[in-house]
């Protein structure tokens, strides 16, 4: 499997440049990181996506995540289709937003009551606003590395493409939008603990990724967030887990259930979309009991809980839900997880993995915070990205982020994968 030129994506993206802000509506997709040319898909089905000058590549970027189930699946699609033909949106209360909010309930029963969104980062501002109306309190507690969207007080220290920003955060953010904001190094305990001693009857909430997944996947130390919810109960401040990407993805009951924690409020993003612009946030009834029209902390969205992304929720999360489904992922992923130590051993090549999502760091070091993960050789990783999309397969394209197994990703499809790894790293 090899990759032809792209002068058509090329071409397209030339022309995206004149209307849109660097020919890409997320930065990230820019590939300027690693040097090469955006890819433009024309369509994607199970584990492929085939860009418009008709190569295909294997995807491990699943659109960050989201596809679980692969691209394209038949019956999410089928659903989808029919609920456009009733309409596409009302801004009139569906019942398949309480069939899908059901759903969601069922899986991570910390989410008693929740609101749908149409994006992670409306779900993330929402909870963090609820949390400071339940507590009276103006601290937010984030993570160096975690990153919990675009909002301005969110954009401290943050993940993701931010990540290569050469600042801390972004312009156009005030001081005085992050004066409230507190950012903590990732995995460190005694930092937490000390915080806490001194502040924690002022802050409002500690919002985190319990497995972090954009300064690529880092996995907390089980002491480090046995911490993080004791610290909290102790000064009465809220824990919101950032479950966009770990939700429906580590488990059902996503990495709550998991690690055994139960946070007082959950955002849940991508898989619970199905493919369509969904997003949540949730928790317990006495805080959530806060939001407009019980309480006086408003919320809203024209397109919340819009039918056709309720549809598709639905499908997915009936299809994750069968018996076997979680244990054949993960099954799938360990076999491969471990025959990839087998081909970076001794290689100055770290494996992150948690479940299904794994990130290679390009360092002799182990990886457990943003500072280990900045040191990664970033020039390494793009020749790395180049070398794997040429034998085609499209790595999530960034030292920064996680890449993603899906139902789809066939031992035979991985077997190739580890091939095209051992030839790319070498």
């Amino acid at each position: 499997m090899g990759i032809k030129e792209r002068p058509i994506s090329s071409a397209a993206f030339k022309r995206a440049e004149q209307v849109i802000p660097g020919g890409v509506d997320s930065p990230v997709r820019a590939l300027r990181s690693v040097g090469t040319t955006p890819l433009f898909v024309k369509e994607a089905s199970g584990a492929y996506v085939k860009d418009i000058d008709d190569n295909i590549y294997i995807d491990f970027c699943m659109s960050w995540g989201v596809f679980i189930l692969g691209h394209s699946n038949v019956q999410v699609r089928q659903k989808a289709i029919e609920a456009i033909g009733r309409g596409s949106s009302y801004g009139i209360p569906t019942t398949a937003e309480t069939e899908l909010a059901e759903a969601v309930r069922r899986a991570i029963p910390s989410m008693e009551r929740l609101r749908f969104v149409n994006s992670g980062t409306e779900a993330t501002m929402s909870a963090i606003r609820v949390a400071r109306g339940y507590t009276g309190r103006d601290i937010l507690v984030k993570f160096e590395g975690c990153y919990h969207g675009h909002a301005d007080h969110l954009l401290v220290s943050a993940g993701s493409a931010v990540a290569n920003i050469g600042t801390a955060s972004s312009a156009g953010v005030p001081k005085s939008f992050t004066q409230h904001t507190v950012c903590l190094p990732y995995n460190d305990t005694e930092v937490l603990e000390r915080y806490f001693e001194e502040n924690g009857d002022k802050v409002a909430a500690v919002i985190i990724e319990p497995v972090a997944c954009n300064m690529g996947v880092v996995v907390p130390d089980d002491r480090f967030l046995h911490a993080v919810r004791r610290v909290t109960n102790e000064k009465g401040a809220l824990l919101i887990f950032d479950e966009v990407i770990t939700g429906f993805r580590l488990a059902y009951g996503g990495a709550q259930e998991r690690f055994g924690i139960v946070p007082d409020l959950t955002t849940v993003g991508k898989i619970v979309g199905g493919g369509f612009p969904a997003a949540a946030f949730g928790g317990r009834r006495d805080v959530m009991a806060v939001l407009a029209p019980d309480g006086p902390v408003y919320q809203a969205g024209t397109l919340a809980g819009n039918p056709v992304a309720m549809a598709a929720g639905i499908e997915t999360l009936r299809q994750v839900s069968r018996q076997g489904f979680y244990e054949e992922l993960e099954r799938r992923s360990e076999k491969f997880i471990e025959r990839l130590k087998r081909v970076i051993d001794g290689k100055g090549i770290q494996l992150n993995h948690c479940g299904s999502m794994f990130t290679l760091f390009f360092t002799d070091q182990p990886v457990r915070n943003f500072a280990d993960a900045k040191k990664a050789d970033q020039e390494r990783f793009a020749r790395y990205f180049q070398n794997m999309l040429e034998r085609g397969i499209y790595v999530s394209p960034s030292q920064f982020e996680g890449n993603f197994i899906s139902e789809s990703h066939t031992d035979e499809i991985l077997d190739y994968v580890l091939k095209s790894i051992k030839e790319s790293i070498e």
